[in-house]
């Protein structure tokens, strides 16, 4: 059965589904999204998500014409629709069609809203169990006085340009620097290193505010290990005890070389696998069912 899309209130089929090409999402990368992660029939951290959502598009004055309520109703009905027990979902608002200049004005009022239901895998099993490399992108995270980084919007360039860094070096991801050199984060993911048993992740002025981060955060709260945000340098990401990255899709997932330099054993650490263990416990009650 070819999956449905959820389009301004109507599902279609996926091959239907289509934006106009004045759409200022496309034409600009003007509009905001979300990736979230369903489980057995609940949805992760379903209000954290349309939270960051709705604070995006306050960033940027897209005003969204559906409450909350609403297309929290809309991501469940595209799931029921789909008939997926375990799925990604690509939430997506758009400025809307306009004309071919910048002025978001000239938008059609309350944009353009789709929301996708599907399968992903973004890493192979065997990186989960044995660790990625991966290495530093020569491009630089943007200044955070031009684009405030926990704007999720679809203007993902920067992210891209990085990607394509980490791709020449064969490697499936890349460390992003700021402009003064701190670690900002990984491509698609946020990253955190254990030492000496604390657990160590970017300041989130600098990085994107991951949901998936969060919950890592809060787990290790409860298990009294000390979390702080910091600034880190490359240095304390080759010398750290552990390393790994946090995202929606990636869920987590152990680094165990950086730049050609071994993390700790070169294995996935024990603090590591307590952590993606006790996050797969979270993931079977924190949520929204459908």
């Amino acid at each position: 059965m070819e999956r449905k899309v959820y389009l301004n209130g109507k599902f279609v089929d996926k091959s239907k589904a289509k934006i106009s090409v004045f759409d200022h999402g496309l034409l600009y990368g003007d509009g905001v999204f979300e990736g979230i992660r369903s489980y057995s029939r609940l949805v992760f951290k379903l209000r954290e998500h349309m939270d960051r959502l709705y604070s995006s598009a306050a960033a940027i004055k897209l005003k969204i014409h559906m409450s909350k309520s609403s297309l929290t109703k809309a991501v469940l009905d595209t799931l029921n629709k789909n008939d997926l027990d375990n799925a990604y979902i690509r939430l997506v608002v758009t400025r809307g069609p306009g004309d071919l200049g910048l002025d978001p004005r000239k938008c059609r009022r309350g944009g353009c809203i789709f929301i996708i239901a599907d399968k992903i895998a973004l890493y192979p099993r065997k990186c989960y169990e044995k660790g990625l490399h991966i290495v530093t992108a020569k491009t630089r995270k943007n200044y955070v006085g031009a684009i405030n980084p926990n704007i999720k919007s679809l203007n993902y360039l920067n992210n891209i340009l990085a990607k394509i860094d980490g791709i020449k070096k064969k490697a499936p991801e890349a460390i992003m620097l700021t402009d003064n050199n701190y670690v900002a984060e990984c491509t698609g993911d946020n990253i955190f290193i254990v030492k000496r048993g604390a657990l160590f992740t970017p300041p989130r002025n600098i990085s994107l505010r991951g949901i998936t981060q969060q919950a890592v955060m809060e787990i290790a709260k409860t298990k009294k290990i000390k979390v702080k945000e910091k600034n880190m340098r490359l240095n304390k990401i080759y010398a750290a005890n552990e390393c790994f990255l946090t995202g929606t899709a990636a869920e987590i997932i152990p680094v165990t070389k950086v730049d050609g330099r071994i993390i700790g054993n070169g294995k996935p650490g024990r603090m590591t696998c307590e952590l993606h263990a006790a996050f797969h416990e979270l993931t079977k009650k924190d949520g929204k069912r459908y």
